[in-house]
């Protein structure tokens, strides 16, 4: 009987370790597409080079560059790619930014913004008991 439990938790076993090796395969070639498409639009002009943008970002933006993506953007029909930056900046703030990837233009800039010289924001007052 023990025979028959130890020969089904191997097949349990190699069953997992399979299915495993296979997700792993998948996520591997999707990255390496998403790699293929990002060089070929680099190399058909149709993005600026990250280096690039990253300079960019550096002298026009305070912060700590945290993680980048570059999509095709599908709204609208118009298909252009973005490069999604985000930002940490001092004190903790996360900034994102939407760059058109062909020219480096700023799209859109989401989050925390608290100039130092500022104030903290005010927390209400605590309402009386009656």
């Amino acid at each position: 009987m023990q025979n028959r439990n130890s020969t089904l938790s191997w097949r349990t076993l190699r069953g997992l370790l399979c299915a495993a090796v296979m997700a792993f395969a998948s996520a591997t070639s999707m990255a390496s597409e998403d790699h293929d498409r990002a060089r070929k639009a680099l190399e058909a002009g149709e993005v600026l080079p990250l280096r690039t943008i990253l300079e960019r970002v550096e002298r026009e933006h305070a912060g700590q560059v945290i993680d980048v993506e570059l999509e095709r953007e599908r709204e609208g029909g118009g298909g252009r790619w973005i490069y999604e930056i985000k930002l940490l900046r001092t004190g903790g703030a996360l900034v994102k930014l939407k760059l058109d990837a062909r020219d480096g233009t700023l799209i859109s800039r989401k989050g925390q913004e608290r100039r130092h010289d500022a104030p903290p924001p005010r927390t209400p007052p605590a309402s009386k008991a009656r």
